[in-house]
Parts: structure tokens; C-alpha cells; sequence
């Protein structure tokens, strides 16, 4: 029998295919400023770190760096949200581990998060929130799910983390938190997943 009492997840690639979504945003910015769109390189590095990671990234100089923050804030989201989708299994998930375990996620997102949980009617499902605007160090740093370890007042390994990335891997072994690779086996990991149902045998619910 598990200890766990919280189980925490990665919002791109496993609540939500994002990859549409991130693809278009990203590429909406580098062709406003004339530049070619994402190569698989970077469409890789954008989808495990925050965004301003990868504006940094993506434009290597200070002056152009700063043009792309003050474009992305005048860009309405609304137009790629409707390119996201929520994982179908993931609402049956949610209903099945509450109450018994409190739910959580940590994510590299940063402004959007809380209006992705409005927009697909989430928000009832998760007990807190921790984004990259939350925490002093994204990941791969643990920042993140010490938080969460700290507000429930939790042992890290009562908690589980279900993550996609290298990224999430690293924070988790960081935080010392038992790891769900979730469609990546290529990941270090105590255990792997191919949807989010199989959760239900790992979380014993």
C-alpha cells in the first residue's frame, strides 16, 4: 500500500496537448519580427521551459529580446487556447483520486495557467497551483514541488509527479519525489505510464 496523500502533474504534453498550441505562439512572434519558424531544436527546448526562457532563447539579444516581451503582451491568448486538448482521460482521473488525495500542479507556464483551468472548467479539480511566476527557479530547479511539499506539509515521498520532460525528471529528483514518466521511457523514472488511466493502479484508487 502507497503512502501517497498528494499527486502532483506537468500541465504541456500531459494535462494538455500543447504542442499545436506552442508551435503556433512561438511562431506567431518569430515571423512579427521576420524571423523563420521554430526548428524541432527549438520547439523541444520551448516545450520544457518557461516563456521567458525561451524568448531568450529563441531571439539571443538583448534589444530583440525585449521587443518580443512587449509584442507577446499585446497578443490576445484567446486564439490558441482553442488549439490545446485536454487529455480525455485526465476529468475521470481527477474525479476518482478526490478527495482522497489532494491534487496539484507544477508547471513552466507562467500567466496562463489559471485561465486554462477556467477556460476547459478545471480549476475545481486542483487544490493549488505553482507556475514559473510562483517561484524563484523554474525547472529543472525543485522549487516548484518543494512548494507543494511545503504547503501540504507533506514528506516528499508522499507525494507523486507526473511529468513528460527532462525537466520534470530533474526536478523531481531534485525534490526527492517519486517520478510517473508519462509517454516517455526514456526518462529516469520509478514508474511509466502510457495514458493518465494507468495512474489509477499506481495512485490505488
Amino acid at each position: 500500500m502507497n503512502e501517497f496523500k498528494v499527486v502532483a502533474f506537468d500541465c504541456d504534453g500531459v494535462l494538455f496537448d500543447t504542442k499545436a498550441a506552442n508551435r503556433t505562439y512561438y511562431n506567431h512572434i518569430l515571423k512579427h519580427f521576420g524571423k523563420p519558424a521554430m526548428t524541432p531544436d527549438q520547439f523541444a527546448y520551448a516545450h520544457q521551459h518557461t516563456l521567458r526562457e525561451t524568448l531568450n532563447y529563441l531571439f539571443n539579444e538583448s534589444k530583440s529580446i525585449t521587443a518580443a516581451f512587449d509584442y507577446r503582451r499585446t497578443m490576445d491568448y484567446s486564439a490558441f487556447i482553442k488549439l490545446l486538448k485536454v487529455d480525455p482521460d485526465l476529468v475521470p482521473l481527477l474525479k476518482k483520486v478526490r478527495p482522497k488525495l489532494k491534487t496539484a500542479i507544477a508547471t513552466n507556464r507562467s500567466d496562463t495557467m489559471d485561465r486554462l483551468l477556467t477556460e476547459f472548467g478545471l480549476t475545481e479539480y486542483f487544490d493549488l497551483v505553482v507556475t514559473s511566476i510562483d517561484i524563484l527557479r523554474p525547472k529543472p530547479y525543485p522549487d516548484s514541488l518543494l512548494k507543494i511539499l511545503e504547503y501540504f506539509d507533506i514528506e516528499p515521498h508522499q507525494a507523486l509527479y507526473i511529468g513528460d520532460s527532462q525537466v520534470d525528471a530533474e526536478a523531481a529528483r531534485r525534490a526527492k519525489i517519486p517520478f510517473v514518466a508519462f509517454r516517455n521511457g526514456m526518462l529516469p523514472r520509478q514508474y511509466h505510464v502510457g495514458n493518465l488511466k494507468e495512474l489509477e493502479q499506481i495512485l490505488e484508487v
